[in-house]
């Protein structure tokens, strides 16, 4: 059985540029609004929209497609970015994912 390959996040911004939902958990509303100094409801309201199937809330994303954290190549969540973006492309990715990413595979 070959290990699976980790990768080391550059922070290049390109996988917040990709439209998609970024799910965000229960646990996850208190941690973001508080790095926002928004009440929890506040931050739903504002910044959040229910996923397909009403199967949860996704972050709201900018005309563009682009995450509505993103600043150039910043995330303006990043001390309480959701695990979906912490564990991109470790945890999770897309087909097509290395054409835009720039993470660096980890040797061990």
């Amino acid at each position: 059985m070959s290990a699976r390959i980790q990768y080391q996040c550059q922070q290049c911004g390109a996988c917040c540029r990709i439209p998609g939902f970024v799910r965000i958990t229960e646990t996850e509303i208190p941690r973001i609004a508080a790095h926002l100094e928004l009440a929890e409801d506040d931050f739903i309201q504002r910044f959040t929209r229910l996923t397909p199937q009403r199967g949860g809330l996704a972050l709201i994303d900018k005309p563009s497609g682009e995450c509505f954290f993103l600043e150039g190549n910043t995330c303006r969540l990043q001390a309480a970015k959701p695990a979906q973006c912490v564990g991109f492309p470790n945890t999770w990715n897309t087909p097509g994912w290395e054409k835009t990413c720039r993470a660096i595979p980890l040797t061990n």
